[in-house]
This record gives C-alpha cells, sequence and structure tokens, in this order.
C-alpha cells in the first residue's frame, strides 16, 4: 500500500486510520522470527505434555513388528493391512502432539495481530516474475539483512546448544555402556535442556526482530503532508465546503431573522453598532424573546426593517450590549435583565397605547 509513494515525503506518524487501512489490506507487523519461537514453545510443552506416554505406546505398537515378525503376511491384502495398522497408531499416538503444535503454528500468527481476511496477499503479482526485481530482492539490502539474520540466529542457537551439550560429552561417550532404559533417561534429560537453551537463545531473537520489524512497519505507514489534509478531508469534510456551507446558514438565519422584526415589540438599540428586537405578548409568554440580533450592518438593517413596519426603537447602550452578550435568537431573555426589559417594554405599551397609564 506504501511502497509507491516517495519516502522522502513520509515525515508524518501514521493516524489511526492508516494503520487500520493496512490491517485491513494485509499489512501487517510480521516476524517469522516470532513464529518460530511460538511454533517450537509449542513442541516443548507437547514433549513434555505427551512425551513420555509417545514413547511407551509406540513402542507396544511397534513391538509385534519385534516379536512376530515370521506371522507377518507379504501379500498385497496383508501389506494393506499392516500399512492402515501403522497410519492408524501413529495417528492416534501423535494426534495430540501434532493438535499442539497446529494450535502453537496459529498462535505464531495471531499473536502478533488481529486476524483478518482479505484477499490482497492472494492476488497474482506479476512483477515479482521480474529477473531483475528478484535479483535485487536476493542480493539487495533486504536480502543480505535476512542473511546476516539467518547466520545470526544459527549463530545464537547453536551456541547455546552447544553450551548444554559439552559438558554432557561424557556422558554421551559412555551411552553404548548403558541399559536402554538409562540412555532414554539420559536423553530425555539432555533434550530438555536442549529445547530450554534454544528456546531462550530464540526467544531473545523474536524480540529483537519483533522490534525491528514493528518500527519497519511503522516506517512504511508515515504518511506525507497531504495525505493528511486528505484524510482531515474525508473525515471532517472539505474546509472550503464547509466554510461555503456555514456561509449559507448564516445567509439564512439573517434572512430568518429579519422575516421576523415587524413581528417584535421593541428594538433596543446602542443606538448604532447593536440592535436587539424583542417580542413579548401579555398573558401568552411569561417573559420577552429574542427575535433577532445585530451588530453593525446587520443592526442598520434591523433598525430599517422595524421603521419600515412601525416597531418601535428605544436607545438603551448598556442593556442592548447586554442583551446582546448572554441572550441568542429565539431564547428567553435571561432572567437578571427580567426588571430592565420590564420597564421599556411598559414605555412602549404605553407610548403605543397598549396598556393605560394611570
Amino acid at each position: 500500500m506504501a511502497d509507491d509513494r516517495d519516502p522522502s515525503q513520509q515525515t508524518e506518524d501514521p493516524t489511526a486510520k492508516r494503520l487500520e487501512q493496512a490491517h485491513e489490506h494485509g499489512d501487517i507487523v510480521k516476524s517469522p522470527e516470532v513464529s518460530a519461537f511460538i511454533l517450537l514453545l509449542g513442541g516443548t510443552i507437547a514433549i513434555m505434555m505427551f512425551g513420555g506416554s509417545v514413547m511407551t505406546k509406540l513402542a507396544g505398537a511397534m513391538r509385534i513388528f519385534l516379536e512376530q515378525p515370521d506371522q507377518m503376511g507379504t501379500a498385497p491384502g496383508d501389506l494393506m493391512q499392516i500399512a492402515r495398522y501403522v497410519s492408524m497408531s501413529l495417528l492416534t499416538i501423535l494426534g495430540p502432539v501434532f493438535a499442539v503444535m497446529m494450535v502453537a503454528a496459529l498462535g505464531g500468527h495471531v499473536i502478533q495481530g488481529r486476524p483478518s481476511f482479505t484477499l490482497e496477499k492472494i492476488k497474482p503479482d506479476f512483477s515479482k516474475l521480474n529477473i531483475f526485481s528478484a535479483f535485487t530482492r536476493m542480493f539487495g539490502l533486504d536480502g543480505l539483512l535476512n542473511l546476516g539474520k539467518g547466520l545470526l540466529k544459527i549463530g545464537v542457537v547453536g551456541f547455546a546448544i552447544w553450551t548444554q551439550i559439552w559438558p554432557e560429552r561424557t556422558m554421551l561417550e559412555g551411552v553404548l555402556s548403558q541399559t536402554p532404559g538409562d540412555i532414554v533417561g539420559d536423553m530425555g534429560h539432555l533434550l530438555f535442556k536442549v529445547l530450554m537453551a534454544a528456546l531462550i537463545a530464540l526467544a531473545a531473537i523474536a524480540a529483537a526482530d519483533y522490534i525491528v520489524q514493528r518500527q519497519r512497519w511503522l516506517q512504511r505507514q508515515r504518511m506525507s503532508k497531504q495525505e493528511i489534509k486528505e484524510e482531515y478531508k474525508q473525515n471532517e469534510g472539505d474546509p472550503h465546503i464547509k466554510a461555503k456551507i456555514r456561509q449559507v446558514r448564516q445567509e439564512r438565519a439573517k434572512k430568518r431573522m429579519i422575516a421576523d422584526v415587524p413581528k417584535a415589540t421593541v428594538i433596543i438599540t446602542n443606538p448604532t453598532h447593536y440592535a436587539i428586537a424583542l417580542k413579548y405578548e401579555s398573558g401568552q409568554m411569561t417573559a420577552p424573546i429574542c427575535v433577532a440580533k445585530g451588530v453593525d450592518a446587520l443592526a442598520l438593517k434591523i433598525r430599517e426593517v422595524a421603521k419600515e413596519h412601525d416597531v418601535p426603537i428605544v436607545e438603551n447602550p448598556p442593556l442592548a450590549r447586554a442583551l446582546h452578550a448572554t441572550v441568542e435568537v429565539d431564547d428567553v431573555i435571561p432572567q437578571e435583565h427580567f426588571k430592565a426589559v420590564a420597564q421599556v417594554i411598559g414605555y412602549v405599551m404605553r407610548l403605543t397605547g397598549k396598556i393605560k397609564t394611570n
């Protein structure tokens, strides 16, 4: 997914969406050393769990070939029967071992990342048939690194095994003079020590390789500034389009406010910079409602429409500024302004004759 991009432009850390897309395309952190370690660990566990019983059952199943070889026929039917007997015996005896190994093999992949199903990795890639590309992969930097890693692994694991075998060289020299039971016991003990040494060595190699593979994977997923911008546009929308939508909404809101100005009871002004249109119907409303507000050009438009429809305009700069800062369109005015607004509306109603003066 990231192979065709210019590495020099990939200066930004990958986003969560980019990492998720990589996973969906089958591009995940994958260390073969981790898989090898888990597989060997599974084999060791299988030997510890079933090793003794497997050896005993195998010996019992194969005893017939040592005790009664003269009674075995060589006809085709007899050979088929022997083959079936051996196959079923091995399957029954070694089945649990194979099951543990299979679980370990699957676990080696699952432990490195959650499973995903994608066809990306099984699609034919004809570019890999290019001889030059194949030569570059084999003898390029990655090929040399893999070769060096393989040699290092052989050396580390081999040295770990040698540290366990070398102290037991005298025991190995005397194997021929021991009884079969003693040989099995000594070999089992030596095998356990060898497996533990190999596991420890492979664990260190797997941990180091996983760290390297993860760093390389994160490096592949790095993004350019342009990719970050494009992803932001996809997630949040084009800023230019959002600004245009916001502008359209503001224009519609202004038109709706201007349309409501003729319904207002009073316009409170600064007198030039602020204009607040309030509506109040005695007996139908508990408190006045703001139907329009604006500053500068919008305030001028509100005053013009109010004059056209004979809506009273009252100059009260402190109240106009306070209402503009604390009340939104279609909201009831704050309680702390009830008294001041009531005085203004009372004055207007007396002026228009809607209420009688004493």
